[in-house]
């Protein structure tokens, strides 16, 4: 089997709109999607010397934007809730603090923002009691009380993956909950 070559003077007129079209599907955003495939023809260029031409040049490409695409999403997960205030929560079984990522700035508080707040803090409680019951309490230990999976897992006697996905399927409910009672 031949070996492949790269030529970078083609990559643009040959795969900027296969790699636009595979990257707009998986963030949803005209100007992310460009400045991907932008990074991805530069990592490329960098990475020209680690090519080993096992595989086609398109193919190699793209998983260069794989991983783009991975980093921008790990970038975009490691900054949710760097402007957040803490929020108390107190129900009949347990208390405890949780940060919420839709408040206002906390250096810029108003008297309007404090009620935006506790209207939201009311808000997320009743969309929890809406949760069903095991949701509700693995989504407490883990997001409120912010108890360690092991111990979660442990006590529920739960796998740490089954606790993981109880705890995504409670973001999407309450997300989705909030949508509807509150925004």
């Amino acid at each position: 089997m031949p070996k492949h070559t790269l030529n970078p003077n083609n990559w643009v007129d040959l795969y900027s709109d296969y790699l636009f079209n595979y990257t707009i599907t998986r963030v949803n955003d005209r100007v992310i999607a460009q400045d991907l495939v932008s990074e991805t023809f530069l990592a490329g260029l960098n990475a020209m010397k680690n090519f080993k031409g096992e595989a086609a040049e398109r193919t190699w490409l793209i998983s260069i934007l794989k991983r783009k695409i991975i980093d921008y999403y790990r970038k975009v997960n490691s900054n949710k809730g760097k402007a957040e205030v803490r929020m108390t929560y107190n129900d009949s079984e347990s208390e405890g603090d949780w940060l919420e990522e839709r408040i206002a700035d906390p250096f810029d508080k108003t008297a309007e923002d404090s009620i935006e707040n506790e209207e939201l803090a009311d808000a997320i409680q009743s969309c929890i009691a809406k949760l069903p019951k095991k949701q509700a309490e693995v989504f407490k230990k883990k997001t409120i009380l912010n108890q360690e999976t092991e111990t979660i897992s442990k006590e529920l006697n739960i796998t740490a993956s089954n606790l993981w996905v109880i705890v995504h399927r409670a973001r999407v409910a309450l997300a989705s909950c909030l949508e509807k009672n509150w925004f």
